[in-house]
């Protein structure tokens, strides 16, 4: 049974590796390169340099002899890859840091993706206590993460699902990276906390919002262990798709793909200059917030070390981020995702920080309170996209699915502009394969996504996530 089984993985992956030169595009390998790349898998052809390893959020690598526990040859399966506390990574509560690789035979091309999960920068919050918004992974990250039975890893987004039956993208037959999340900084922090149990009930809690150094380890042993992609995706959703934004530039500037790809679901960064007014700026309370909390700013902090390669980024306004990208990577098609309803971001956003959403008498107040706040920063943000021809967005309304949070997760469906006749499939190709300014819309229509038949799978799911 084993043997049929992998002569079968055999067949099904030549046949991914020789479609026919009418099909192949930029990174795919030819028949013979496909079956060689089975016996001899490609090693890496971009090393980091040795003044890579130096600086400000340097590239360290795994120390000689510690086992990674990654087999090159082995393809089409999530292998965990565990870094060493010398590279810089370790999860929010001091345990190792880990990821995840899929590889395939076929093609050097690479989606890199950033996992969602909230955010946190109190003990609450950060300790996985119950009934407040906190994040993700707050015991670390076990091995087995990515198998079947963590469905909300495994199965959370079409992009990153070899065979998923609702929904088709072309990274599905890509080399894939999922980076887990466990520090609760939106991959961006840097700055080791201890928070007090305010009920003074237990120890105190140390934690390292360690975002950008965990990225960096991860970039590291992609660069000394996998082949240099020709197109490469960065994408993630919610925190992930935060993660995505602030960390595409190092990223894709060490990685070197001919070609890159930007797609931020529902991470927005809104513009909130440090010293706004939150009544014109919702997002600037919160911002300034977690400046302090992850430890974001200062000579040597996350965002100086962003700002050294992109010139245009205003230190003092997180939004600026969208115009410093696009001018940096003018060759690069990059786009923005997410539900004008969205009552998840939206949530972190503003609750804990406007008296009035916390104490609202009812959810209905609540709501509405949020999805102000939540319009005026998104037409900010729309605003600014329109205006950059290589940073697109895509806006629809409303889904029935997670609070309408994160529109490509599951499946593309319903994500969709019906007034436009616009499915999120659409944008997605148009960010991968279209040529000219990358696609802008954003629903209008405020009625019709609700009038949508009620959706069996949502609803079961809706208790994964």
């Amino acid at each position: 049974m084993k043997l049929v089984f992998k002569n079968q993985l055999l067949v099904f992956a030549l046949l991914l590796g020789c479609s026919g030169s009418a099909f192949a595009e930029l990174g795919d390998y030819g028949f013979w390169r496909t079956l060689r790349n089975l016996i001899v898998p490609p090693a890496a052809d971009n090393p980091v340099t040795p003044a890579q390893r130096e600086g400000l959020f340097p590239l360290l690598a795994n120390p000689s002899g510690f086992n990674d526990g990654f087999s090159p040859a082995k393809y089409y399966t999530w292998q965990t890859v565990q870094l060493s506390a010398e590279t810089g990574a370790v999860c929010g509560n001091g345990s190792p840091y880990k990821f995840f690789v899929n590889r395939v035979p076929s093609t050097s091309n690479t989606i890199v993706y950033l996992e969602g999960g909230g955010a946190c920068w109190d003990y609450e919050s950060c300790s996985g206590q119950s009934g407040i918004r906190g994040a993700r992974n707050p015991d670390g990250i076990p091995d087995n993460y990515m198998d079947l039975t963590n469905p909300g890893a495994s199965l959370v987004s079409p992009f990153v699902v070899r065979l998923n039956p609702l929904t088709s993208v072309k990274t599905q037959g890509w080399n894939m990276v999922y980076i887990p999340y466990c520090t609760g900084d939106v991959y961006s922090g840097d700055k080791v906390a201890v928070y007090e149990d305010p009920a003074g009930q237990a120890e105190p809690l140390v934690w390292h919002h360690n975002g950008l150094r965990n990225t960096r380890a991860v970039v590291s042993w992609l660069k000394d262990n996998l082949q240099r992609p020709k197109q490469m995706l960065t994408t993630g959703c919610s925190a992930g798709g935060l993660g995505s934004l602030t960390n595409y530039y190092p990223l894709r500037r060490d990685m070197a793909p001919n070609r890159g790809y930007l797609i931020n679901d529902s991470g927005p960064a809104f513009s909130a200059p440090v010293n706004g007014d939150p009544n014109v700026y919702p997002s600037v309370l919160l911002q300034n917030f977690i400046r302090i909390a992850w430890g974001l700013d200062g000579a040597s902090g996350p965002l100086a070390y962003l700002k050294s390669g992109l010139p245009l980024l205003n230190l003092n306004d997180l939004g600026s981020l969208y115009a410093a990208l696009s001018a940096q990577l003018p060759d690069d098609r990059m786009g923005h995702t997410h539900f004008w309803q969205d009552l998840n971001y939206s949530s972190y956003s503003y609750e804990r920080f406007y008296p009035e959403i916390e104490n609202a008498p009812d959810q209905a107040t609540k709501e509405a309170l949020l999805h102000e706040r939540w319009y005026q920063d998104t037409n900010r943000l729309k605003n600014t996209l329109s205006n950059l021809d290589n940073f697109g967005y895509f806006l629809p309304w409303f889904r029935d699915v997670n609070e309408s949070h994160c529109t490509t997760i599951i499946e593309f469906a319903n994500s969709d502009i019906q007034e436009a006749n616009l499915e999120l499939d659409d944008f997605v190709d148009n960010v991968l394969e279209g040529s000219g300014a990358v696609m802008q819309a954003s629903e209008q229509d405020q009625q019709i996504d609700y009038n949508k038949p009620f959706n069996l799978l949502y609803s079961l799911l809706d208790g994964l996530l």
